[in-house]
């Protein structure tokens, strides 16, 4: 600070007055100009700030942006990149279909003309290939039915003069080639067949359920194409069939019955499965071996047939089996209702002679736990094996346990083998079952005296219980019979009962018949509910027994031609075998021709006996 030179005394107060204001000015001065510069510099610090914001704000912008244009030449690039991979494997793509297409089309040549050698030598110069649409028809055998050009270009070719025509059928793949080479090994199937008859339509053939089964094992498409073959086959010499269940061999005669279902069929093939119907029951028989190829013709040859057991892991658990029961033995098991078990038994000779003397009879018996159950019983003579509620030959309906006794007064009773059914009539029951000959009780002495003596007393008639009683008695015994006895008032019964069990004697209101109360809704649900045939016919048990005895087309008669137990079938299509009682199968069976004993000529087995009395006048 500046020093003021001396003044005069007077003025230096004066002086230091001012002085001091002025530095009082000076000082708000400056603390003025300090708040203006602070304010200055936060102004400064702020825009700073914003500067340095906005800077910031704008160099991420540009980042994002440069991040932004890099990534979308990125994406470009990979598109492009993409794209050209894409036509790449397009090209490619067609290139190998077309290389494909090339392969294929020299594979079919080559393979059309394999099938031409191969349709020549199997023709035997005959060369017939077309592919057609599979269709189902029922019918029975091997023989398929084929359209109308199918017979023009046979016919052209001179096959109907070689004898008769055997067809090869094999699928055809509809899928791509790399498909059937996957699947080659599981979906070749071919099998061959006969052909019954050219009415096919066309662009079709008719496949019976047979060869269907053979040639389709699993679900089929709903448009199969099958290819069919004009082929030789030789004749056969042998056969290996295997059954895939038990019981097949259990049939009696069972190589005829095989031997009656090929009449049917003119071809078999290895590893087809041959159906074989007995009655309602079905076998089926898968062809293990066969020779002189694994083709054969069955068309008038003599084939050596071998049947082998059946394996343990293909055995049928569905299948009827008849268990051995040894006569005077009993044997025990476990039967659910609807089912049945089955037995055999066998008279030898001894024992008839014994039953036809009168010493002995065959008692059947069944010892049945009445927990809820109850079971029925019903014998057979063979050849019925399998008894049933419908075909039988003895049965008892008994509540509980049963017992049948059969004796020689039983008309088809003899000696041979016979079957036993135990049915689950209701629930789950255990029973035990046993045959055994019961010896008849001989007659005491004197009991024919006692009677004749006791004939010639005076005798009057009860007039409750209708018995004759001596006259001395006859008091006593009315007094008591009409406290203790009621006389049944059913027309037709007559029956005298106990006051106590006359409460339980009830009669079926449909066939008269009496029972205990407790036996009348199993006498109404076994007697008169209706019943339906395999063959679709209803009726109650009686007319149905009558039904399938004489009626029935599946019923099993024995052929007069051929002697095999077969189904009867429906009424012959020829009039003249209708008229001589022929059933259907015997019309059929009988056409076949034998040559004639006396002339040699060539008769057919029906009319052999009216050749042999019209040309040979033989009775």
């Amino acid at each position: 600070m500046k020093s003021w030179p001396t003044r005069s005394p007077t003025l230096q107060p004066l002086l230091l007055i001012k002085h001091h204001n002025f530095q009082t000015i000076l000082k708000k001065k400056d603390q003025s100009n300090l708040k203006i510069f602070d304010r200055t510099l936060k102004k400064q610090r702020i825009f700073l700030e914003v500067m340095d914001f906005e800077l910031r704000r704008a160099r991420e912008k540009l980042d994002k942006e440069q991040r932004e244009r890099k990534e979308r030449a990125k994406l470009k690039l990979d598109k492009e990149r993409k794209a050209k991979e894409e036509a790449k494997k397009q090209r490619d793509a067609i290139e190998a279909a077309q290389r494909s297409r090339r392969l294929d089309a020299i594979e079919a040549q080559l393979k059309a003309e394999q099938q031409m050698e191969e349709s020549l030598l199997a023709g035997r110069g005959i060369v017939f290939y077309r592919i057609l649409e599979a269709v189902p028809f029922q019918g029975s055998g091997d023989k398929i039915k084929l359209p109308p050009s199918c017979f023009t270009e046979l016919s052209d070719q001179g096959a109907f003069e070689k004898g008769p025509m055997y067809f090869q059928l094999s699928l055809v793949h509809q899928e791509g080639p790399s498909a059937i080479k996957d699947s080659e090994k599981e979906n070749n199937r071919s099998t061959h067949s006969g052909v019954l008859e050219f009415t096919a339509a066309e662009g079709s053939v008719g496949i019976p359920p047979h060869v269907w089964s053979n040639l389709f094992p699993r679900d089929t498409p709903k448009a199969s194409l099958v290819e069919v073959r004009y082929v030789r086959l030789s004749k056969g010499t042998y056969a290996k069939l295997q059954p895939d269940g038990v019981g097949f061999s259990d049939l009696p005669n069972h190589k005829a019955i095989l031997e009656t279902s090929l009449r049917q069929h003119a071809t078999l093939s290895q590893d087809d499965v041959l159906t074989v119907k007995y009655g309602e029951l079905t076998y089926r028989l898968r062809v293990l071996e066969l020779k002189p190829s694994s083709s054969i013709s069955v068309l008038e040859t003599d084939i050596e047939v071998d049947i082998v057991n059946p394996g343990v892991e293909s055995e049928r658990t569905d299948q009827y089996v008849l268990k051995p029961l040894v006569f005077g033995t009993s044997d025990s098991g476990l039967v659910e209702e609807g089912n049945y078990m089955y037995y055999k038994f066998s008279i030898d000779d001894k024992t008839w002679e014994k039953i036809v003397s009168g010493d002995v009879k065959i008692e059947v018996k069944i010892d049945a736990e009445t927990n809820g159950g109850d079971t029925d019983l019903y014998v057979s003579k063979h050849p019925l094996i399998f008894p049933n509620r419908h075909q039988h030959e003895w049965s008892s309906y008994d509540v509980g346990s049963k017992t049948l006794i059969l004796n020689s007064k039983e008309r088809n009773l003899g000696a041979g083998t016979y079957s036993l059914a135990v049915y689950g009539f209701k629930g789950t029951t255990k029973y035990q079952v046993s045959v055994h000959g019961q010896e008849n009780s001989k007659r005491k002495v004197g009991q024919q005296a006692m009677h004749s003596s006791s004939m010639e007393v005076d005798t009057v008639e009860c007039r409750n219980c209708k018995h004759f009683i001596p006259s001395r008695s006859i008091a006593l015994h009315e007094a008591y019979c009409s406290r203790h006895n009621v006389f049944c008032p059913h027309v037709g019964c007559g029956i005298i009962l106990r006051i106590e069990e006359a409460k339980n004697h009830v009669h079926c209101d449909k066939c008269g018949q009496a029972f205990q109360l407790g036996e009348m809704e199993k006498h109404m649900k076994v007697f008169h509910e209706p019943l339906r045939c395999p063959c679709g016919v209803v009726l109650e048990k009686e007319d149905m027994m009558q039904h399938q005895a004489s009626d029935c087309p599946l019923r099993l008669i024995t052929c007069r031609f051929c002697g095999d137990m077969v189904q009867a079938g429906s009424s012959a299509m020829d009039v003249r075998d209708r008229l001589r009682g022929l059933s259907e199968h015997e019309s059929i069976c009988g056409s076949r021709t034998a040559p004639c004993d006396s002339c040699g000529r060539s008769v057919m087995l029906k009319d052999m006996d009216i050749h042999q009395i019209a040309v040979h006048q033989k009775s």
